[in-house]
């Protein structure tokens, strides 16, 4: 039992430095920039919320398990904004195989009985083919647009994101998982893009 609690703790307060991980995108009140703690919380509670929305069925649970797990590895390679330079080279092989590591560390820390399963989740998030994966990307892509709608457009001008760009990096992947909620988002968009 106390070896068991000892991993279980070890992962819990490695899992605590995703607080520390500073992200592009603000608060809605645009005060700050969130951290990606607050981010997997905030999509949690998107996929409760929003569970109506996915294309298709989907088991809500394992989505909501999906995103509190889907960005611990930032804790080793930090967070990429989707707009910014790096964000254009985010799926890169190299990218990718330091997420891999990240995520053998992290998940590693926890029992046998619980790691592989985890880490299994993060896995299917990041490949995107599941229907849960899908609509839990879907979730993920549109937060960062409502923080910008509502923050006066956020990072779109930092960045200098077109309305093509938008579509492209963002509603493509909102739409195929969720087609309903990127129509009503992106007409949100329109008073920032024409």
């Amino acid at each position: 039992m106390s070896e068991r609690l000892e991993a279980q703790f070890a992962f819990l307060n490695e899992a605590d430095r995703l607080k520390s991980v500073l992200r592009a995108t603000t608060l809605v009140d645009g005060s700050r920039r969130e951290n990606s703690g607050e981010h997997s919380w905030h999509l949690a509670l998107y996929a409760l919320i929003l569970a109506d929305q996915a294309e298709g069925r989907v088991d809500i649970s394992r989505v909501i398990k999906m995103l509190l797990l889907h960005d611990l590895v930032e804790i080793d390679v930090g967070d990429v904004p989707i707009h910014s330079a790096e964000g254009k080279a985010h799926a890169s092989t190299q990218t990718q195989d330091a997420e891999s590591r990240a995520a053998d560390r992290i998940f590693g820390l926890l029992p046998a009985d619980q790691g592989p399963e985890l880490r299994a989740l993060w896995a299917e998030f990041e490949s995107a083919e599941t229907p849960d994966a899908i609509f839990a990307k879907s979730l993920d892509r549109v937060q960062p647009v409502m923080a910008n709608l509502m923050s006066g457009g956020g990072t779109w001008i930092e960045y200098n994101v077109t309305a093509e760009q938008l579509e492209t990096r963002v509603g493509v992947k909102v739409a195929r998982g969720a087609p309903r909620l990127w129509d009503w988002v992106k007409a949100k968009t329109k008073a920032y893009f024409g």
